[in-house]
């Protein structure tokens, strides 16, 4: 993806106090450059449910490269078909991901202008 992920799948994701196992994962001495976790509950072999610890940010509520390592993943593991739109469900929002039979990865969701703001160069 381009960046190191850790998918672990499990159960209750809502339940997990990422805060407290978040920077476990994140700063573990197997990850020298530390890492982002996803925390993925099946709910059918099309439809996953994540959150993620992003390394340098803690919990976000939305990870686009993260969504496409969890459906890699999945294929991987057997969990979901090759060459099948499978929705990963975000706290942002949901994304489709589609693991090709060629290996490359595509990403379908929405996008929104979330922040707008000015950067004086004499403050720097």
């Amino acid at each position: 993806m381009g960046n190191p992920h850790c998918v672990i799948f499990t159960e209750n994701i809502y339940s997990l106090d990422l805060e407290k196992i978040g920077p476990h994962y994140e700063n573990h001495k197997i990850f020298p450059e530390r890492v982002n976790t996803e925390f993925v509950e099946i709910i059918d072999p099309l439809t996953l449910k994540m959150r993620v610890w992003e390394r340098g940010s803690g919990e976000t509520w939305a990870c686009g490269t993260g969504a496409c390592a969890v459906a890699a993943a999945a294929v991987k593991c057997g969990i979901s078909p090759k060459d099948a739109d499978i929705t990963v469900k975000l706290r942002g929002g949901n994304l489709k991901i589609r693991y090709g039979l060629d290996g490359k990865i595509t990403m379908t969701g929405p996008a929104s202008f979330v922040y707008d703001g000015e950067l004086l160069m004499e403050n720097l």
